[in-house]
C-alpha cells in the first residue's frame, strides 16, 4: 500500500476566521467588482499580479513597463527580464487551461515559464539544490531522485483532501516550495500554481493580483517559509497567505461597500479615535466590542479602505506596534 502524502498543519481560529472574511468578500466582490464583465480591468490586474511576482525574484521591470511591452512597444530592460514578463503573461493566460491535478500540465507550464532562461525547462531538476541566506544554507531540498514521487503524492493529497481550498492551497504553496522541484523558478511557479488552484476553487480569483501584497510583504512571505520550514508545519504559513488575500480582497471590496457614504459603525470608530493613535485593542474596548473579527470587518477595514483612517507602521498591517490615526488629507 503506497504511504500517503500527509503534511502537517493545525487549523487555529485566526485561520478559521480569515477563511470566513475572506468567503464573504468573495461574495461581495463576485457581485459588485465588475471583473467578470471588464476584459480591461481583469488585464490590469494580472499585469499587476506578474510584475509584483517577478519584481519578489528581483525582476526590475514597473507595471507600466511591463504594460507598454504587451501593447507592442519597445522599452529599456535587460532581455532577460523582458522575456521574464513575456513568460509569466504567456502562462497566467493559460492558467485556466491547466488541471491543477496533474503533473503534466505543471511541467508544461514550468516550460512556458521559464522558457528561454534556463535549460531544461519543463523539467524537474537532477542535482541538489539549497536555499541561501548570503553564504549560510538555510533550506535544503529533498534529493533529486525523489522529486518526482514528491510532488505526485502532493497533488494527490491537494486533489483528496478534504480540508477547505484556501487552507490546503496554501499548504500546496509551501510544500512545494519545500521540495523545490525545479533548477529554478520554483518561486513564481509556487505562486502561479496557488493562483491556479484558488480560482478552481473561485474563478474570480484568477484575476486578483494577490502577488502584490506578498510583494509588499516579501520579508514577511520568506519569513513565514522559513518560520514553516523549521517547524516543519505550514500553519504559520498558511496564516500569513490568509491575511495577504484577506487584505486584497479588502482593498477591492470595501470601497464598493463603503460607497459614498459613511457606515454608521465607521461614524462610531472616528468618534471615538477623535485626535488620538490608538491600537486596535483600545479602539475595541471604546467601541466596547470583544470579538476582533466583527470589529476589523465593520468598523476598521471600512475606514481604512475609504481613507479616513490610517495606520501607523502601513508597511507592516500586521506589526504588535500597529496603531490607527485620522487621515490627515
Amino acid at each position: 500500500m503506497e504511504e500517503l502524502y500527509d503534511p502537517p498543519f493545525s487549523i487555529t481560529n485566526k485561520i478559521v476566521d480569515l477563511i470566513a472574511e475572506i468567503s464573504e468578500m468573495i461574495g461581495h466582490i463576485t457581485v459588485m467588482s465588475g471583473l467578470h464583465a471588464n476584459p480591461r480591468l481583469r488585464r490590469a490586474n494580472r499585469i499587476k499580479t506578474i510584475q509584483a511576482s517577478l519584481a519578489i525574484e528581483n525582476n526590475t521591470l514597473t507595471v507600466e513597463q511591463i504594460t507598454a511591452l504587451l501593447d507592442g512597444k519597445r522599452i529599456l530592460g535587460s532581455p532577460q527580464e523582458i522575456r521574464e514578463a513575456q513568460n509569466a503573461y504567456e502562462a497566467y493566460e493559460h492558467l485556466l487551461t491547466f488541471d491543477p491535478y496533474s503533473v503534466k500540465d505543471l511541467l508544461k507550464a514550468h516550460g512556458i515559464l521559464m522558457a528561454g532562461l534556463v535549460k531544461n525547462a519543463g523539467s524537474y531538476r537532477t542535482g541538489g539544490v539549497g536555499v541561501f541566506a548570503g553564504t549560510k544554507v538555510v533550506h535544503m531540498a529533498p534529493p533529486a531522485e525523489f522529486v518526482a514521487e514528491h510532488i505526485r503524492k502532493l497533488l494527490k493529497w491537494y486533489q483528496k483532501s478534504s480540508a477547505h481550498p484556501l487552507i490546503k492551497s496554501a499548504v500546496f504553496h509551501y510544500e512545494f516550495e519545500f521540495i523545490h522541484p525545479f533548477a529554478d523558478g520554483n518561486g513564481r511557479m509556487g505562486r502561479l500554481w496557488h493562483t491556479l488552484l484558488l480560482c478552481h476553487w473561485k474563478e474570480i480569483l484568477a484575476w486578483i493580483p494577490v502577488e502584490t501584497l506578498v510583494k509588499e510583504r516579501q520579508n514577511d512571505y520568506y519569513a513565514a517559509l522559513g518560520a514553516a520550514d523549521k517547524k516543519a508545519d505550514s500553519t504559520i504559513f498558511i496564516e500569513f497567505m490568509l491575511t495577504a488575500l484577506r487584505d486584497m480582497l479588502l482593498k477591492i471590496g470595501v470601497s464598493d461597500q463603503v460607497n459614498s457614504q459613511v457606515s454608521d459603525q465607521v461614524k462610531k470608530l472616528l468618534n471615538v479615535l477623535g485626535s488620538r493613535t490608538l491600537s486596535a485593542l483600545e479602539l475595541m474596548e471604546k467601541l466596547n466590542l470583544r470579538h476582533r473579527p466583527s470589529f476589523r470587518k465593520n468598523y476598521l477595514n471600512p475606514a481604512i479602505a475609504s481613507g479616513l483612517v490610517e495606520m501607523t507602521i502601513p508597511d507592516k498591517p500586521n506589526s504588535r506596534n500597529q496603531k490607527y490615526r485620522k487621515s490627515e488629507t
